[in-house]
C-alpha cells in the first residue's frame, strides 16, 4: 500500500490510484470534474482555526504539525474511514491545495497515517 501526495491543480494520472482531497475548503479555480476526485474527505482537514493560525507560514509549521495531529487523534471516526480506505486500495493519493509542497497539512496527514499502519 502505498500512500502518494500530490497538488489538487496537477493534472490527474491513472497512477494515482484513488484520489482522496484532504482539504477543508474546496480549492480555488478548480471544478469538481477537472479535480477527478474519488472523495472529498474534508473532515480530515485542520480546523479553521488551525488553517487560520498556520497561515502557510513556514516558521510555524512545526507548531501546526504538531497540533494538527492532536486533531487528528481526536477525530477518530474520519481517521479510522482514511485508514480502512488506504487498506482497500493499492495506493492513495492525498490531494491538498496549498502552493508549499513540504510544509501543508497533507505532508502531516501523511505521516500520520503511515505511523498507523505500519
Amino acid at each position: 500500500m502505498t500512500i502518494a501526495l500530490k497538488r489538487v491543480y496537477e493534472a490527474a494520472e491513472g497512477s494515482d490510484g484513488y484520489r482522496v482531497l484532504v482539504d477543508r475548503l474546496w480549492p480555488r479555480g478548480i471544478s469538481k470534474v477537472n479535480a477527478k476526485l474519488d472523495l472529498w474527505l474534508k473532515e480530515i482537514g485542520p480546523t479553521t482555526q488551525l488553517r487560520k493560525g498556520f497561515g502557510h507560514d513556514p516558521a510555524k509549521f512545526d507548531e501546526f504539525a504538531e497540533k494538527y495531529r492532536k486533531e487528528l487523534d481526536g477525530n477518530t471516526e474520519t481517521v479510522d474511514k482514511l485508514v480502512a480506505i488506504c487498506g482497500e486500495q493499492s495506493k492513495v493519493t492525498l490531494l491538498y491545495g496549498a502552493k508549499d509542497p513540504e510544509r501543508n497539512q497533507a505532508v502531516v496527514l501523511k505521516g500520520y497515517l503511515d505511523k498507523k499502519l505500519s
